[in-house]
């Protein structure tokens, strides 16, 4: 749905956009005296000096009791409706269920919070692994699995990546009995404090 809704702002944005560069270049190089034709009698720029509100336009409708009331809502509406795409935007698409092929073709549902939590248990369990983060994304049906790991100071990350790779993440796709269950998997070290020497 997201994706949606970002592609028609995104293509609104675009064509206002085009449309308001056209109208500035129209007037702007003076366009209807050069090529001769005629602009609609509500356009406001037909001349390199006219402004998009004039003084009159600006405040026509300032005294009326209507007037006040509709553009602070307006105004309101766009706020809220920007706010909510931007923390849309900001909000990490998880997968809520997976959907696990049982062989009778009817399948059964997985929740996505207890797969992670097993994955990341066994991958806690791993040598030089100090805290394993999995998050599961995707469809329920090709889920991808993107895992952060807080490794420890002795820890080996190619040994590290095998491991999680051919035990923790192969464990995880055989029980759902999923084809693939592609990884990504980013790496940090755990820091550590000076030791004392005696």
């Amino acid at each position: 749905m997201l994706r949606i809704v970002n592609r028609v702002l995104l293509a609104l944005t675009g064509v206002a956009l085009f449309l308001l560069g056209l109208a500035v270049l129209v007037g702007t190089l003076d366009l209807p005296a050069r090529w001769g034709f005629s602009t609609p009698s509500w356009w406001t720029w037909d001349t390199p000096d006219d402004v998009l509100l004039s003084d009159a336009d600006r405040v026509r409708h300032r005294d009326d009791g209507w007037w006040w009331p509709v553009v602070i809502g307006s105004l309101s509406l766009l706020a809220l409706l920007s706010l909510w795409w931007l923390l849309a935007q900001l909000r990490r698409r998880r997968l809520a269920e997976v959907l696990v092929d049982s062989g009778d073709g009817v399948g059964a549902l997985l929740r996505g919070r207890a797969m992670e939590d097993v994955v990341a248990a066994e991958t806690e369990a791993l040598p030089g692994v100090d805290r394993a983060r999995i998050t599961l994304v995707g469809r329920r049906e090709q889920p991808r699995a993107q895992v952060g790991l807080l490794l420890a100071p002795q820890a080996h990350p190619d040994e590290v990546v095998r491991r999680l790779r051919t035990e923790a993440i192969e464990h995880a796709r055989v029980s759902a009995g999923l084809d693939a269950l592609p990884a990504e998997a980013r790496l940090r070290a755990a820091r550590h404090g000076p030791e004392r020497v005696s």
